[in-house]
């Protein structure tokens, strides 16, 4: 049984970062799994809904924009990755990571593979449920802070979300200790 982990949102200026954690049923392949930066948003849904109905387990979890400014975003990273993976019912032989490093989980066999959301099923899997549940989280807060339009940027630094920044300030979902924010502030 082998687990596939991604996260999502670690370079927005806003919000948590996501992590999921998806084990995939050998017996049922779902085509057209991918790296999530390479879907549109359709195919996105598409695809989140028939892992979610069709996985054996997935798992999503997060690290709040104050864990990511106490700790920096590499290690909310992992952190969002030991939950999503310690929150598993069903405990794998082999966890397979996007990236280059493994949180730190005892008894659990780990490789981190730079590029497995190209390369792996389990980890595209786990990029697409990561992302899509970011850019959730991110419509609801586009909802509570309607001022920054994070439904069109999802927090990340575009023309647009700077300027509403310069404009607005920064509210308490804001990366305080993340350029250019930190020098804003």
């Amino acid at each position: 049984m082998i687990c596939g982990v991604d996260e999502a949102g670690r370079g927005p200026l806003a919000g948590p970062v996501f992590a999921a954690a998806v084990i995939l049923d050998p017996s049922n392949k779902i085509k057209g799994l991918m790296d999530s930066k390479k879907l549109n948003n359709q195919k996105l849904a598409e695809l989140h809904a028939i892992i979610m109905r069709d996985a054996i387990e997935v798992s999503v979890a997060s690290a709040s924009v104050i864990e990511i400014e106490n700790i920096n975003i590499l290690q909310a990273s992992l952190l969002a990755m030991k939950r999503a993976i310690n929150q598993l019912k069903l405990k794998p032989k082999n966890v397979i990571i996007d990236g280059l490093y493994c949180p730190e989980i005892n008894d659990m066999k780990m490789q981190a593979i730079v590029k497995g959301d190209s390369k792996h099923d389990e980890i595209s899997a786990a990029s697409i449920i990561a992302k899509v549940e970011r850019d959730q989280f991110m419509l609801e807060l586009d909802k509570k802070f309607p001022q920054y339009q994070f439904k069109k940027h999802k927090g990340y630094p575009t023309k647009g979300h700077l300027r509403l920044i310069m404009e607005h300030g920064v509210c308490e979902e804001h990366r305080k200790t993340f350029k250019p924010i930190s020098t804003l502030i």
